[in-house]
């Protein structure tokens, strides 16, 4: 039997009790947020106060789980402090590690808690195995999370170069631009998940019925037109159909999940440190649904990646949980390159 290196399972949680279903449901690892601009998924309702946290990391190290808190957003001039300060609240409750993308969040976390444990955030669009040392080298991270705009092959590429870690994500929502770098949704509302810690904000959403469908609105921004009995998907920029010399489809990419199940040998074989799973802002249900689907897979692909193959069962699983119950292997899979 060919031995492969066992991934972490990483999974997100917007609330208290999203993070105590997916501890149960078998997730190694969970990351969280705070309830500020500090966090990309900064959404009303969702993430963490400083008693909330505290409770989840108890919660998960009573059960041999860590907690990682995202502090993923980049920090504002003349605003940094506010920062620095949730760096220093996420050691003084006990997290894990944090994730990071902010140069200057980087260095105050290192300097001021050079024991801390510091992974490199997906928003900070790090494709190549140059970057990734560069984060290492002078901040000392240890884990990178990749982007999802990545083949396989490029994914082997970086792990075989780099000393850090490599995290990949799963499953669930597909970044179809640059991220990090997107300004779509800065640009229709005056907020983006890089300083804001939203993209298409809720506020800016609106449905409205017309005679010819239901118009799908981002702060006025026509957004889609569906059907009567048609899937809707959330209004995003990029994730929407629009008319082009008289067709009306998807500019970009459909909105559909990345499941990547299938190709877990792989990644195995690659040496992979951690699979995430999108969706801090789902319901504490989707959380422990997925996690444990995804925990019965590693660990079957573990014991036996020879003759892995995804039970029909876990594929019904996740299909109920993607975007228009379908999914793909993104671009980690591109015939045509």
């Amino acid at each position: 039997m060919t031995f492969l290196r066992k991934p972490e399972l990483v999974a997100p949680a917007g609330s208290l009790r999203a993070l105590q279903l997916a501890v149960d449901a078998g997730a190694d690892a969970v990351y969280v947020g705070l309830k500020d601009a500090t966090n990309a998924r900064n959404f009303a309702g969702l993430n963490f106060d400083l008693a909330q946290a505290r409770e989840g990391v108890r919660y998960a190290h009573a059960r041999g789980r860590q907690v990682l808190m995202a502090l993923n957003t980049f920090a504002r001039a003349g605003d940094s402090e506010r920062w620095f300060r949730a760096v220093d609240t996420a050691v003084a409750m006990g997290a894990d590690a944090l994730i990071c993308a902010d140069t200057a969040v980087l260095a105050y976390a290192s300097k001021s808690h050079p024991q801390l444990r510091l992974h490199l955030s997906v928003q900070a669009s790090a494709t190549s195995y140059e970057a990734i040392e560069f984060y290492r080298e002078r901040y000392g991270i240890q884990r990178a999370v990749l982007p999802r705009v990545l083949t396989l092959s490029h994914v082997g590429h970086l792990a075989r170069h780099t000393t850090a870690e490599i995290e990949v994500f799963g499953f669930g929502s597909l970044c179809v631009m640059v991220e990090g770098r997107c300004a779509l949704s800065s640009y229709a509302t005056g907020q983006s998940p890089n300083n804001a810690g939203v993209c298409s904000p809720a506020s800016a959403v609106r449905w409205e019925e017309t005679p010819r469908g239901v118009d799908a609105r981002l702060n006025g921004v026509l957004i889609d037109r569906y059907a009567p009995n048609e899937s809707r998907g959330y209004p995003t920029l990029c994730k929407g159909r629009f008319d082009v010399e008289g067709r009306r489809e998807y500019a970009i990419e459909e909105p559909t999940s990345l499941n990547s199940m299938a190709l877990l040998p792989q990644l195995m074989a690659l040496g992979i440190s951690a699979i995430k799973l999108e969706g801090r802002q789902r319901s504490a249900s989707y959380v422990e649904q997925v996690t444990r689907i995804w925990r019965q897979a590693i660990d079957r692909c573990a014991a036996d990646p020879e003759n892995f193959d995804m039970a029909p069962s876990w594929e019904a699983g996740l299909a109920r949980h993607a975007e228009a119950q379908q999914h793909t292997l993104g671009a980690y899979s591109r015939p045509w390159r």
